[in-house]
């Protein structure tokens, strides 16, 4: 096999969020977010796991900078945590939350590591949370028209801070996760099962979305890339039967154009709002937001695990699928799995890089996610060995230089994660990281994979398999 070299000026990263990684959780101000009272919710993260701590990184981010410096990456993709920029959701930055992003981006600079700053990884502050009409607890949130503007506000606040150095800014990331698992499925935070106002989340935050990017244009030199990052599903249908298609077009239509048809396209698509006339009637779409969803952005990221397999059936109940239960049924594909027990099959991510060449031609693509959970381990000499993550990401990079050379505009690959970090529901109990930590002593170990992929940035691109 002759090696895989990638285009000059790709942009080789890695990524994290606030809540997984930072720890702090009470400190300089910040307040809590939904993640903060959802953790402590009995039964809803394993082991009563909290991100209090997390990863520590907010006492130890020089030493986290300097591991990726050792790395050789070009870009860090990080998330603010929106409750420690602006504590109660409104008015003001807070000088101390904007000080431990100030520090970190010179940081990153003074390692020649572009800063890639989301703006939303999740971590709504909880008082917008229970913001609701009245006053009323668990009436507010993304399904509240309201928080969008809450956010494009942030969205200035961090911009005005942060813009002269911090070029590249996403708006939202998954905000599928933030609607569907949040509001309707309840398996992340605030745990709500209300699949009607799951859509109206939906439809926010891409409101929000438009309504940032404006923020964000007002604020930033306009070299500045403004993007969006989505968990596109790469959908298929069990067999070529009508009832199977029309299960994998219910699942496009929530996952994948609930999101891309409003953002790029400034329309719902129709057979969505057909599927789902018994939850809702899309009132709480106005005239304008669709004007304002579409505002043009510069690039768009795509966060890719493993494909979705539907036939004709039923899922449990509460699902992250609205109108979907009775129609649909999720069919588990073959080949290795994942410590997540998700399937490994490459092909998936290729299968949406071509389909946004041809579906949105002109918008640059980054894989700002790609990586796998396995149940590694330091052993007894210290070290961390990792190959099935190796193969993993060696068979997902390899279908995105295949991707290159088909045409598709990609211009960089972020690793998810750096570090073993706080894994939503699951606790710290799977681990993403190239990085292994030790949460007891908050060591620091790089995997076999940290220098496989320090590899592959030196070289530019895969070395021959063997």
């Amino acid at each position: 096999m002759t090696e895989l070299t990638f285009p000059a000026g790709f942009r080789w990263g890695t990524a994290t969020a606030a809540y997984q990684i930072e720890g702090a959780a009470d400190e300089d101000g910040r307040t809590p977010s939904i993640w903060d009272t959802f953790s402590r919710l009995p039964g809803r993260v394993r082991n009563g796991d909290t991100g209090d701590i997390a990863a520590d990184h907010y006492h130890r981010m020089r030493e986290d900078v300097a591991l990726m410096k050792d790395l050789g990456v070009s870009d860090y993709r990080f998330s603010l945590a929106w409750p420690r920029v602006q504590p109660t959701g409104r008015g003001p930055a807070s000088p101390k939350g904007l000080d431990f992003y100030h520090r970190l981006v010179d940081e990153l600079l003074a390692a020649d590591i572009r800063p890639v700053a989301t703006l939303y990884h999740w971590d709504l502050p909880q008082e917008l949370e229970d913001d609701g009409t009245g006053g009323r607890a668990g009436e507010g949130g993304w399904p509240r028209r309201d928080t969008a503007e809450r956010f494009a506000e942030y969205a200035g606040l961090a911009a005005g801070a942060l813009g002269d150095r911090i070029t590249t800014w996403t708006t939202l990331n998954e905000p599928w996760c933030a609607a569907f698992l949040g509001y309707a499925s309840g398996v992340h935070a605030p745990g709500r099962t209300d699949p009607a106002a799951a859509l109206r989340a939906a439809h926010h935050l891409n409101l929000a979305h438009g309504r940032a990017v404006q923020a964000l244009r007002a604020v930033l030199p306009a070299s500045a890339e403004v993007s969006l990052t989505l968990n596109l599903h790469a959908v298929r249908a069990l067999t070529d039967g009508e009832e199977d298609r029309d299960a994998a077009r219910r699942i496009d239509a929530l996952g994948n154009r609930i999101f891309l048809d409003p953002v790029f396209h400034g329309r719902l698509p129709e057979d969505l709002v057909r599927d789902t006339a018994g939850l809702t009637d899309w009132s709480f779409v106005r005239d304008g937001d669709l004007s304002v969803t579409a505002t043009p952005v510069d690039s768009l990221g795509i966060n890719y695990y493993s494909p979705t397999v539907v036939a004709a059936g039923t899922c449990e109940s509460p699902s992250p699928w609205p109108g979907a239960e009775g129609h649909v049924r999720f069919v588990p594909a073959p080949g290795p799995r994942t410590a997540m027990d998700w399937p490994v099959d490459a092909g998936g991510l290729y299968e949406l890089l071509t389909r946004l060449r041809d579906e949105l031609p002109g918008v640059p693509l980054l894989v700002t996610e790609n990586g796998a959970a396995y149940d590694d381990y330091a052993d007894p000499s210290g070290e961390v060995h990792d190959p099935e993550r190796i193969a993993y990401l060696r068979a997902h990079l390899a279908v995105v230089h295949r991707a290159l050379a088909d045409g598709v505009d990609v211009r960089g690959y972020f690793l998810w994660s750096l570090l073993d970090n706080f894994e939503w529901a699951y606790g710290y109990g799977k681990r993403f990281g190239i990085v292994h930590v030790d949460f007891a002593s908050q060591r620091r170990t790089p995997k076999d994979s940290a220098r496989w992929y320090a590899d592959v940035i030196a070289r530019g691109g895969l070395p021959p398999a063997g």
